[in-house]
């Protein structure tokens, strides 16, 4: 097992750049309400910076690692996603939210169908359904079955994320833990945004959706490199 702080050691130079485009995000803080070219970079640039981080690993890597390939280009959806809800109010809102679905079925056929982990997904199932309760009174029109869609795709992505996440008893890798805990503020954003966009305003919604959303990209980012063994070992690893 590959130590947390060993991944920080060999990786954490590589993120350097995904930390200051996120800074940058921040820092400049550009009104949502003049949506732009400029503005959708600034916002999709910490996503440019991950995918420079998994390229940093070679392009043999990707091509060896089937997983760490799906998530790459999960994270090219992620950004025309990104892109489109800039300009969200001007009509564009459902094409992000279709970009960002084809993303959490890229990011669940990464994580995998081992373990099952069934209970686990029943538990996802059973708080799903909540959220979506909680949003349906709000939804009219086609939005009560694309959020409908988006709601069971995001719970599907969650629970292969969280399947494999054991952090007593058996071995575990921090491939694990970042997929787990990604995925889970992945959700918690996605949660803002319907309830700030369907229910009611959100204090500091949009603080509270780019910091998960940026965290949960980059521990999903980095849940396909952790481990760098040979091809046949990597299936056996994830086999197991």
């Amino acid at each position: 097992m590959v130590s947390p702080v060993t991944v920080v050691k060999s990786e954490g130079p590589k993120l350097v750049p995904f930390f200051k485009a996120t800074c940058v995000y921040f820092v400049l803080w550009l009104p949502s309400s003049s949506p732009s070219w400029f503005s959708a970079l600034i916002k999709c640039l910490p996503i440019f910076c991950l995918w420079l981080f998994l390229l940093a690993h070679g392009l043999g890597f990707l091509l060896a690692h089937p997983s760490a390939t799906r998530i790459f280009v999960g994270l090219i959806f992620s950004a025309l996603g990104d892109a489109f809800l800039i300009w969200q109010d001007q009509g564009y809102f459902v094409h992000g939210l279709l970009m960002f679905a084809v993303t959490h079925v890229l990011y669940a056929s990464a994580f995998g169908m081992r373990p099952l982990a069934l209970r686990t997904g029943l538990v996802m199932a059973v708080l799903s359904g909540l959220c979506y309760a909680l949003l349906y009174p709000g939804l009219s029109g086609a939005f009560i079955y694309l959020v409908g869609v988006y709601v069971a795709l995001i719970t599907f992505m969650g629970w292969r994320a969280m399947a494999g996440l054991r952090l007593v008893g058996a071995a575990w890798r921090w491939t694990e833990l970042a997929a787990g805990s990604g995925a889970l503020l992945f959700i918690v954003s996605d949660m803002i945004i319907g309830l700030d966009k369907f229910c009611f305003p959100v204090p500091y919604s949009r603080a509270l959706i780019m910091s998960t959303y940026y965290a949960a990209q980059m521990l999903i980012a980095l849940s396909a490199v952790e481990s760098r063994e040979p091809l046949e070992d990597y299936g056996l690893s994830k086999a197991n």
